[in-house]
This record gives structure tokens, C-alpha cells and sequence, in this order.
């Protein structure tokens, strides 16, 4: 079935921003039953803003009954992993404005997606930080918090070859960037709902536009990314000729000897001699 790729910002808070299919995503990777929510927030901002930078959560729930706020975040090419460390602790930060004390209130739960970026820990998909304390000598972890805050990140490029429920999300989510899904793959409900949401089809005209300007913006990174790399080469280039020029001059090492060390080409630290 063709789909439009979760790649996009606007498409991705398309599917996830429906409540039902939320509650499945967060259950599946979270392992949190039965979420309380009515509504998921797009571009959640608080005010004012919490360490004087205006940040936006690109989906954003909040059970008050169990008292749990989830944040689901779509990470682009340019995105360090701080940043989103950073937007999970102004969650829990905004949070101590109700308590009476330090005790956090609530627990918060970021769950961000990598679609185009390799796993940095090889053989996991899916990797987690929480707040648990650590012996020293014993390693032994201990919880002193009160709340078990977790920041989630997963990498939807990476293929385990399981039938986890979460590998199934990552597959269908890696599958929509090349804009096809072939549903037959799937039996999960929530994610043939997902693939449903996303088909061609439904996109609306607006929807469209908007991943014609995110595909613009994406294109003029990739450029003045490519120019940066170019230029870089071209900057080290220059470096290692100097220096086969002053080992030229110094006239201590033969030809030979100063490629190897500059890696450089015989034939080129010859024409620098010449």
C-alpha cells in the first residue's frame, strides 16, 4: 500500500496524535496498560518557559488519574540526543511547580524515534536511561526517587529479526519511508490502523504542502551539509600539502617517505616538488 513516510513531521503527529493509536504505541514500547487519556497535545509548550528556551514536545499526554505524562518526540538528521535529554527534564522540572516539596508528582516518560539515524549501541534498537542510583563498590541500583522517570530512544533502522511487539512498530515505521507497506506483513490492529491513517489517500491537500516545505527544508540541510563536507576535504587537502611542501624544504626525507606520512600520492607530493 503506498503511504506517505513518517520521515515527516507533519505525518507522523497525523498517526500518533489519535489517542487510541498513542495508547497502543506507548503500551507496546512501555509496557504502560490501560493510559488514561482523552486527547494528545501537538506541539505542547509551557508558560512561561521553562529554563528560558521555548521548546515544543511534538506529542504530549498526560494520565492525571495515574498520574504519568508521556511525550513522544520525531527526531530530525540535526538533532543531538541533549536535546531531547534536555526537553524530558523540563517535563519533570515543569511538574515541581505543583508539589509542596522536591518529590516529583508525576512521572514522565519521553519516548523519541530516530528514523534516520543507526542505533549507537550495537544489537539494541531501543535504549534507555532512568534515574536509579548505582552502588559504587556493589553496582547494585536503587531507587530514590519516587518516580521511575525514563528517556527512551529508538532507532527504527534497526532489524532484530523478532516478532516483539515493538520490533513490529519499528519495521512498519522504517518500511513508510520508502512511502509503500505491504499491511500483509502485519496482524497487529493499532499498526494496520497505522498504515490505514498514513495510505495516500488520506492525505489531505494542506498535509501535502506542508511535506513539500519539510522536504525543502530537508533538501537545503542536506545541501549546505554536503558544501560543509566538501569544504572540509578540500581545507584537510591544503594541510597535507603544506606540510609535504615543508618536509620538502627540510629535504631530511625522501619522496616516498613523505607521502606515507602525509597520505598523500607519490605523484602528487612530486608535482609539489617540481
Amino acid at each position: 500500500m503506498k503511504v506517505a513516510p513518517l520521515r515527516y513531521d507533519v505525518i507522523f503527529k497525523k498517526a500518533f496524535s489519535n489517542v487510541e493509536l498513542f495508547k497502543a504505541l506507548v503500551k507496546d514500547f512501555l509496557g504502560i496498560e490501560n493510559l488514561k487519556i482523552d486527547k494528545v497535545e501537538n506541539d505542547k509548550a509551557f508558560f512561561p518557559p521553562v529554563g528560558k528556551v521555548n521548546l515544543k514536545f511534538d506529542l504530549f499526554a498526560e494520565d492525571e488519574d495515574n498520574r504519568i505524562v508521556v511525550e513522544v518526540q520525531h527526531a530530525h538528521r540535526s538533532d543531538t540526543y541533549e536535546r531531547f535529554l534536555y526537553y524530558h527534564l523540563c517535563a519533570m522540572m515543569e511538574s515541581i511547580k505543583s508539589s509542596n516539596n522536591y518529590s516529583f508528582p508525576i512521572t514522565v516518560v519521553t519516548l523519541v524515534f530516530f528514523t534516520n539515524r543507526m542505533t549507537p549501541l550495537a544489537g539494541n534498537g531501543v535504549i534507555t536511561s532512568t534515574f536509579k542510583m548505582k552502588g559504587h563498590d556493589t553496582g547494585e541500583e536503587v531507587e530514590l526517587f519516587g518516580k521511575e522517570h525514563k528517556l527512551v530512544f529508538v532507532f527504527t533502522t534497526y532489524y532484530s529479526g523478532s516478532d516483539d511487539k515493538h520490533q513490529k512498530w519499528m519495521n512498519a515505521i522504517d518500511a513508510s519511508m520508502k512511502g509503500s507497506i505491504n499491511e500483509e506483513h502485519y496482524d497487529n490492529p493499532s499498526i494496520l490502523k497505522l498504515i490505514e491513517i498514513i495510505k495516500e489517500d488520506n492525505i489531505t491537500p494542506d498535509e501535502r504542502a506542508q511535506m513539500k516545505e519539510e522536504y525543502n527544508r530537508m533538501e537545503d540541510l542536506d545541501i549546505a551539509h554536503a558544501k560543509g563536507h566538501a569544504k572540509g576535504i578540500q581545507e584537510g587537502q591544503a594541510k597535507l600539502e603544506q606540510t609535504a611542501c615543508n618536509l620538502l624544504a627540510l629535504g631530511a626525507l625522501s619522496v616516498e617517505d613523505i607521502a606515507s606520512v602525509t597520505g598523500l600520492s607519490v605523484e602528487r607530493v612530486k608535482e609539489l616538488s617540481a
